[in-house]
This record gives C-alpha cells, sequence and structure tokens, in this order.
C-alpha cells in the first residue's frame, strides 16, 4: 500500500487548505486512514481519521469546528479541508493507514502501518 500526499502550502491566517491522500495498493474499505501532523520540537498528534468499514470519524478537539476529513472510494482518495487556519496548525502533515482500525484509537494512539512523506503547512502572515 502507498499513500502520496499533496495539497499543502503558505497561507495567511484564516485561510484554507485542502489535503489530499492518495491511496494505492488497497481498498479503503479494508484502511483506516488518518491525518497526522508534526510542528518542529514537537511529537506526531493525530488530526483526523476515518475508519475503513464504516466511515466513521475522529478530530483532535483543536481542529474540531474547522477541518473536515472525507473520502472518495473511487479514486481512492481520502482529503482533508482545512478552514480558518491558525499559526498553530503549521507543520508537517503525513497521511496514515492501518487495516482494520477505527478511527478514534488510530489517531489517539498514533497507530499506523503505512506512512506518506509528508506535506508542508505553513500558516503565517
Amino acid at each position: 500500500l502507498q499513500l502520496v500526499e499533496s495539497g499543502g502550502g503558505l497561507v495567511q491566517p484564516g485561510g484554507s487548505l485542502r489535503l489530499s491522500c492518495a491511496v494505492s495498493g488497497y481498498t479503503l474499505d479494508y484502511y483506516c486512514i488518518g491525518w497526522f501532523r508534526q510542528a518542529p520540537g514537537k511529537e506526531r498528534e493525530g488530526v483526523s481519521c476515518i475508519s475503513g468499514s464504516d466511515g466513521d470519524t475522529y478530530y483532535a478537539d483543536s481542529v474540531k469546528g474547522r477541518f473536515t476529513i472525507s473520502r472518495d472510494s473511487a479514486k481512492p482518495t481520502v482529503y482533508l479541508q482545512m478552514n480558518s487556519l491558525k499559526s498553530e496548525d503549521t507543520g508537517v502533515y503525513y497521511c496514515g493507514a492501518a487495516p482494520k482500525e477505527r478511527a478514534q484509537p488510530m489517531c489517539i494512539n498514533i497507530w499506523s502501518d503505512y506512512w506518506g512523506q509528508g506535506t508542508q503547512v505553513t500558516v503565517s502572515s
């Protein structure tokens, strides 16, 4: 299974970005896909995850109401729509995949069998 992220960039505070995670090698129904981020000098944290079996979602408290995770099984790609971006959202965003996992434990425990290469998101004026 391979994961390829795209969509990062530089955006002003209050702006929006949409990240994409293209999945190849297996069906989304089998894998829980998550977005994680790592800021300089900080540990990696789970941002949002979506379960493969039923599309159940989880969001970290810091992004609730601002970020939306979704998936397109036909492509297959998982998206992270990020609105009302803040400077503290800056970091490298990684896509991860874990087979038959649930969204909340995957995000909270940073469980992932596969990782993408990451995409940089910088929120700055």
